[in-house]
């Protein structure tokens, strides 16, 4: 049974269509669900931040991680880079970091497209509240 506090969160912010096709958006092209939402600075901004982070990974020569079941830190860098969505997938596509890392700066850009997707799923669930009201 739910809560008094359950009863009044899903009123007071109820799902509609775009609380959904906002954060999915927003995952698949970076930016796109605050873009949709007519949030034009906000969603430019992202769109030029995760885009900029994960391009300038690649070109420090990052890897972009594989679905594996083997190494716990793998899995997570896969979790990472996944949040990248359609960058992500053009990437896998484009066999783009699927070189050995041999420089210092590769083990950087690693990063760089890790932090990309995580900043991607952060800006999508924003983009949800926004899409439901919990933030303007």
């Amino acid at each position: 049974m739910a809560t008094a506090s359950e009863k009044i969160n899903t009123q007071e912010y109820p799902i509609n269509m775009m609380g959904v096709m906002a954060p999915l958006a927003g995952w698949l092209i970076p930016g796109a669900g605050h873009l949709i939402q007519k949030k034009w600075i906000r969603g430019l901004l992202l769109m030029i931040s995760v885009s900029a982070m994960f391009f300038l990974g690649l070109m420090m020569q990052g890897h972009i991680y594989t679905p594996n079941t083997g190494d716990v830190l793998e899995m997570l860098g896969f979790v990472g880079d996944i949040g990248s969505g359609g960058l992500y997938m053009l990437g896998r596509a484009m066999d783009w970091g699927q070189g050995a890392i041999s420089i210092a700066a590769a083990d950087y850009g690693t990063k760089f497209i890790i932090v990309a997707g995580l900043l991607n799923i952060i800006s999508a669930v924003d983009a949800h509240h926004i899409a439901i009201g919990k933030k303007s």
